[in-house]
């Protein structure tokens, strides 16, 4: 029988979060939100949410006509 590994209770040394900032993204979570994952070779292509943003509007008027 495999056994089951336990998951780590405490977190490592090299995560460094004394510059993280608390709730950064709060009120845009709590407006809603909508995740894609884009395959890594469209990714490659579009490197920033306002890159991706923009072509599918540009692609959506095209759609509409």
């Amino acid at each position: 029988m495999k056994k089951i590994s336990k998951p780590k209770d405490k977190m490592l040394p090299d995560y460094d979060f004394s510059k993280g900032l608390r709730g950064k993204y709060a009120k845009r979570y709590a407006k809603g939100s909508n995740v894609v994952v884009l395959d890594p070779d469209v990714a490659k292509l579009f490197s920033t949410s306002k890159m991706v943003n923009r072509s599918l509007r540009g692609l959506a008027k095209t759609m509409k006509n």
